[in-house]
């Protein structure tokens, strides 16, 4: 019997480059859709939830779409997970932007913005990321490898035992976090051309054999 590609739900709700995502997926092979529903989020095998622009707006939307408690389900069910950029900062507790806004509490911890380092914010560009403790499905990536960033906030965890890694911009914030089947990155690994590419392989690897 002819074995199928294990199915990716790329989450829309409305922000961020989605067909990036998608493209990055499909050139290592995965079998991806971007979605808006329910349905297909909880019959899909891997989660990416990515996005960019305020946060207030990305849970609202989250909420006027119907899908938080899918996304919720399916963290909870143990379903390997992506969160992109805004889709790492909805994870936690509140964000300080534009006041304070409620995420998704799936960890403690609140999303900040750059403090004033006399360096230009949003933080834009290429940037080091320093492993502190990474899921073996990202083994083969080195450390200290560059990807893209682009955002004038950072999430604050309250508990260290999910960082994952480490940037230095003017001072150093956490730019991913990692537990259990969850991962999710400041960065942006489908505009990380080669290392961001492996990023994804690696992540798809895992949705491969779990």
């Amino acid at each position: 019997m002819l074995k199928l590609k294990s199915m990716i739900a790329i989450v829309d709700y409305g922000m961020g480059n989605l067909r990036s995502v998608q493209k990055a997926f499909q050139k290592v092979g995965a079998d991806v859709v971007i979605t808006s529903s329910s349905r297909e989020i909880e019959n899909a095998k891997g989660i990416v939830l990515p996005g960019v622009g305020a946060f207030k707006d990305c849970i609202d939307n989250l909420k006027r779409f119907g899908i938080i408690d899918s996304i919720i389900k399916s963290i909870e069910a143990g379903k390997p997970f992506l969160g992109i950029c805004l889709g790492l900062q909805s994870l936690f507790e509140e964000s300080e932007e534009f006041g304070s806004s409620e995420g998704l509490g799936i960890f403690k911890g609140k999303v900040v913005r750059f403090k004033e380092m006399g360096l230009k914010v949003p933080h834009m560009g290429w940037n080091q990321v320093r492993f502190v403790r990474r899921p073996e499905f990202l083994s083969h990536i080195p450390d200290n490898s560059f990807f893209y960033f682009v955002h004038s906030y950072h999430v604050v965890p309250t508990s260290n035992e999910i960082v994952s890694g480490i940037t230095d911009y003017g001072y150093e914030f956490v730019s991913m976090i990692y537990k259990d089947n969850v991962i999710a990155t400041q960065f942006h690994p489908e505009k990380s051309q080669t290392v961001g590419l492996e990023f994804i392989k690696g992540f798809y690897r895992f949705v491969e054999q779990s």
